[in-house]
């Protein structure tokens, strides 16, 4: 079936614009591997073990600071061998059609320690080849600029986020790329998921807190607010050295829904929404904390820290479009739920009325459309969804083959949805689907757990040829990509 075109005011117009950013979505931490090469320092992703234990220790703040081989799997430090292989991968975007490829660079690969003067230049020159390689094939790179790959001496010598240092520190990483890529990169994001330090400051923040307790909540609170505004140091130095650039925000993007009618839920999940789909959003975008923010620091019995200086940096540096990640929907009560926090690092509670998939994650269409006219309605800024995917044990037929339907059932549904939504009026920039080519996962450090449309031959017990082979996704998304989003079938 090709899907229709929709007719506004007599003229006919597709549903996604012409110049829409169709791609796929990596970070370096989870594909490159090459993580003690080329005079790369060791980032918090590095330490972090693989395996189902990872997500725990990040909600429980057990993450060890040292490599342990003999009492852990690192799968991460060898990847999928991306930082050799990546030629050849970019070639097989290129077959599917991708406009955009979001990766992001490590900034440890750039400055080993994260607070050199003077960076390391075997790091910049791979970069160099990698998004020249993408231009070679008229793929734009989006770039995320710190992805879970906080350099790990920031942490031990500095205490993470934090600390204020690592604003100038950030600066200078910002300054560095920005002038060695600029006329190789014009998009960019600033801090992958920001939000997630709410629930697991060390993935992001580089830091050890409970936000239950006073003083962890004042370090979360400060370690996001020095994010922030280094982000938008990173804005402005990024318009002035770029000035076609567009840079924005990255964040999960969950609508939160009232488990009942009861006035106590609707109440429960509307501020819940507010707590992690908005509170960084509204100073990136509006350059100024939300009114709710004084409750929220008030019921945590903690606030940042703020400089008086950091209210104009702020206002100065805000984004230009907003984009997230969407996996799923959530859901809330006011009362407890036995099904509370299984399979979700966000402890919601689990929504009856949807299938959920194999690593126990809602599978909700529908509130992606939910989420884009939230977001677009609250704010008003171009909308582009970086992280869309489904995660699952794909099996290698006796002929080679890659039957995920799955996954072709899930996209067709989302990509569905998101046409509605821009049929709903929000502007949208792009769509990148997570983990285009199969990648190690960041909540469980899994291979097994697969995202891709090229299937990689690595397993989680270190065997595997790292041969790559397209599934049957990856002719459907190719022909999703030729009709720009016409031909879901």
């Amino acid at each position: 079936m090709i899907y229709t075109r929709i007719s506004l005011g007599g003229h006919i117009m597709s549903k996604f614009p012409k110049d829409f950013l169709w791609g796929g979505a990596v970070a370096a931490n989870q594909l490159e591997g090459a993580y003690d090469v080329g005079g790369k320092g060791l980032t918090i992703a590095d330490v972090l073990p693989g395996g189902k234990k990872r997500l725990e220790m990040l909600v429980n703040n057990t993450v060890p600071l040292d490599i342990d081989k003999t009492k852990y799997t690192y799968p991460n430090h060898e990847g999928i061998d991306f930082y050799h292989k990546y030629e050849g991968d970019i070639a097989l975007f290129a077959e599917m059609g991708f406009k955009t490829f979001r990766t992001s660079i490590s900034w440890a690969r750039i400055f080993p320690n994260g607070d050199e003067s003077t960076p390391n230049e075997e790091g910049l020159k791979f970069y160099d080849r990698l998004f020249k390689e993408c231009k070679k094939h008229k793929i734009e790179p989006l770039v995320t600029i710190s992805h879970f790959e906080l350099p790990l001496a920031l942490t031990k010598n500095y205490g993470g986020w934090k600390n204020r240092k690592l604003i100038g520190f950030f600066e200078n990483y910002c300054k560095t790329i920005f002038e060695r890529y600029k006329g190789l990169v014009k998009y960019w994001l600033t801090f992958n998921e920001i939000n997630i330090a709410l629930m697991a400051p060390m993935m992001t923040l580089g830091l050890f807190a409970d936000i239950n307790t006073k003083d962890g909540a004042k370090d979360i609170f400060t370690g996001i607010h020095n994010q922030m505004v280094a982000s938008a140091i990173a804005v402005k130095l990024c318009h002035k050295i770029i000035p076609d650039a567009k840079i924005g925000n990255m964040q999960i993007l969950s609508p939160i829904y009232p488990y009942s009618c009861d006035p106590k839920d609707v109440i429960k999940a509307k501020l819940e929404e507010q707590f992690f789909s908005y509170y960084c959003t509204e100073v990136m975008a509006r350059g100024k904390y939300a009114p709710f923010s004084n409750r929220i620091w008030e019921d945590y019995g903690a606030k940042p820290d703020i400089q008086p200086e950091d209210f104009k940096i702020l206002q100065d540096g805000t984004i230009d479009f907003i984009s997230f990640s969407y996996y799923k929907s959530s859901t809330e009560k006011a009362e407890k739920d036995s099904t509370r926090g299984k399979g979700d690092i966000m402890n919601r509670v689990q929504n009856p009325h949807l299938p959920r998939s194999a690593w126990d994650w809602e599978i909700d269409p529908i509130g992606l459309r939910v989420a884009m006219n939230d977001i677009y309605g609250r704010f008003g800024l171009p909308v582009f969804i970086v992280e869309n995917g489904l995660g699952a044990n794909d099996k290698v037929e006796k002929d080679g083959s890659i039957n995920d339907d799955y996954r072709i059932d899930y996209l067709r549904q989302h990509i569905s949805s998101m046409a509605e939504a821009i049929r709903d009026g929000v502007e949208c920039m792009g769509y990148t689907t997570w983990g285009c080519i199969d990648l190690v996962s960041a909540g469980t450090g899994e291979l097994a757990k697969r995202y891709g449309f090229i299937y990689v031959d690595k397993h989680d017990d270190g065997s595997g040829t790292q041969e790559r082979k397209p599934k049957k996704s990856f002719y459907w998304y190719k022909k999703v990509i030729e009709s720009n989003g016409e031909n879901l079938d």
